[in-house]
């Protein structure tokens, strides 16, 4: 049986505990998590960062607990903490608003929950501190009392928590529904200075496994390989999924009746909005000199020389509309929240994060009037095959 808590934060679903200063945030955390995960103290504005525990909870299985700071903290720093919070709101997908069960909602408490209805997330109220009240307040379809200090009711808000399985989308597929058992799928790998030492990246990692546990054969090679395992071949394969930065290669050396696609379209169906990306598309032609353009990545890594965000994706660009855009690049989670300056975003697969938080950042994208491309349908419009990369989807 596979280790749930190797399962990565990307694959979680992020159940987030928001709520004014000492509502019992942490201490409830820590309850339902069995251990001291956030520091608990009398002394309000405890928790200045979001704090994250993964663990299991049947039957969402792998999940990612956040505690979030106070949603009511004062002063320039308690600003900045509340800012946290909000973006913490970004990749959440279950929201737990903890209340005082001694003050009843606040309006801090009203503020959260018409963030979670304007965000249309799945949320519990649940009113702590049940131990220092007449035991009146009773639960309701979206509310529950408890106490986080003496455990009154923590197991049945776990039972809570674990009932919005039937509500998540949780039977997402990366490439399973496009194979059948016993089907042949050619990954190609290139491994090259910007390769991890040692492994391959996590869309390799899970497309890999998907097709095994679809009982497809998948075969694995470099760009230069290609050819020769297309000659060992009894029978076409039913699909070819490559890197993106080798789509031109792989184009080239493909028979045109072979499906082709990338990991990361595969990943902008399987998580983003494709058709929305596609549309981005359209944009790189379009592109003029000193346009701003923003090219981010939703990981931090050691950029090496031929980077695919900061060298090899510019280069492209400008080939392909003839123009010198602005260029500038972030990532992790330093993306902008100003995003009216820009003609063009740029993003990565988001292998690194949730659906929630990708589909956040598309959404203010689109908010903004700015249109979005992700790595891997850029540079398939960029050569020329993107009908090519998308038919295998249809």
């Amino acid at each position: 049986m596979a280790n749930l808590n190797e399962t990565v934060s990307a694959e979680r679903v992020h159940i987030s505990f928001f709520g004014r200063r000492n509502a019992g945030k942490s201490s409830l955390v820590n309850a339902i998590a069995g251990q001291e995960v956030s520091i608990v103290s009398e002394v309000k504005g405890t928790t200045t960062d979001p704090v994250k525990k993964a663990m299991e909870l049947l039957p969402l299985g792998p999940v990612l607990l956040t505690d979030t700071p106070g949603y009511d903290d004062e002063g320039g720093l308690g600003e900045k903490r509340v800012q946290k919070t909000r973006e913490t709101l970004a990749r959440t997908d279950i929201a737990v608003l903890v209340a005082d069960a001694t003050l009843g909602l606040t309006e801090a408490d009203k503020e959260l929950l018409a963030l979670f209805k304007e965000r249309k997330l799945p949320y519990l109220i649940v009113c702590n501190k049940s131990d220092l009240t007449d035991g009146k307040n009773e639960a309701t379809t979206d509310s529950l009392t408890v106490s986080a200090k003496t455990g009154e009711g923590v197991a049945a808000l776990k039972e809570r928590l674990g009932a919005f399985a039937g509500t998540l989308k949780t039977d997402k597929k990366i490439v399973a529904d496009l194979v059948n058992p016993g089907d042949t799928v050619i990954l190609v790998i290139p491994i090259d200075g910007a390769a991890p030492k040692g492994r391959i990246i996590l869309p390799q990692q899970q497309t890999l496994r998907e097709l095994l546990d679809c009982h497809c054969t998948a075969l694995c090679c470099q760009p230069e390989e290609l050819p020769g395992v297309i000659a060992n071949l009894k029978t076409p394969p039913a699909l070819v999924v490559t890197d993106s930065q080798a789509f031109g290669r792989v184009n080239a050396l493909l028979p045109p009746e072979f499906p082709l696609t990338s990991f990361s379209i595969l990943f902008a169906r399987y998580k983003g909005e494709l058709r929305q990306l596609m549309q981005g598309a359209q944009t790189l032609r379009q592109l003029k000199d000193g346009d701003k353009v923003l090219i981010t990545e939703g990981c931090t890594h050691r950029r090496q020389c031929g980077d695919i965000g900061t060298e090899k994706l510019p280069r492209w660009i400008e080939g392909y509309c003839g123009a010198k855009p602005d260029f500038s690049f972030t990532s992790g989670a330093g993306f902008p929240q100003n995003l009216n300056e820009y003609r063009l975003i740029v993003h990565c697969g988001g292998c690194m994060l949730n659906e929630a938080e990708m589909k956040d950042r598309l959404r203010r994208a689109a908010g903004a009037g700015v249109p979005t491309v992700n790595y891997g349908v850029a540079i398939a419009a960029i050569h020329g095959i993107l009908d090519r990369a998308t038919e295998p989807l249809a």
